[in-house]
């Protein structure tokens, strides 16, 4: 692990903020993660996080595993010109060098279904995200209230 990235790890349990630990793929960094609180387990939850590559060399997402779902997947929300949305897998996501991919609601983001349990308001949930390079990163992610808009509401 890179001594920036213990720092900002040790800075984020400090402060209280969401920490991520890594397992390889050490120049990439997960911002503001979170999620909603769920009715029930019958619909798909989501999570919204950013993603930021402070290294020289493009990263690659190709997966994500959480032992809060069955089938979790990176998808993305379009609207087309007739103002219909729809949603699809996204694929594998490339973060070039020095730039950031968001997550968020309404474009791509962590879909997460078929829930094995309801998502509750306060509570945190472990969403690991794997790499074309084999390594992966782990986050806390924080369930927010069900009419949350973001981190910071």
């Amino acid at each position: 692990m890179k001594s920036s990235t213990a720092i900002a790890i040790a800075f984020s349990i400090l402060v209280g903020l969401p920490t991520a630990s890594v397992a390889g793929s050490e120049d990439v960094v997960v911002e503001d993660a979170w999620s909603r609180a769920s009715i029930g387990i019958n619909r798909p939850g989501a999570a919204y996080m950013t993603l930021r590559n402070t290294g020289t060399d493009p990263v690659t997402l190709v997966g994500l595993e959480t032992p809060l779902a069955i089938m979790p997947d990176i998808h993305e929300t379009k609207t087309g010109a007739d103002g219909v949305s729809s949603m699809a897998p996204a694929g594998e996501i490339i973060v070039p060098p020095g730039e950031s991919i968001s997550l968020e609601p309404g474009g791509l983001h962590a879909m997460l279904m078929r829930l094995q349990t309801k998502m509750i308001e306060g509570a945190t949930f472990p969403l690991t995200l794997n790499f074309a390079d084999g390594g992966a990163i782990t986050v806390d992610v924080p369930i927010l209230g069900i009419a949350a808009r973001g981190p910071e509401s």
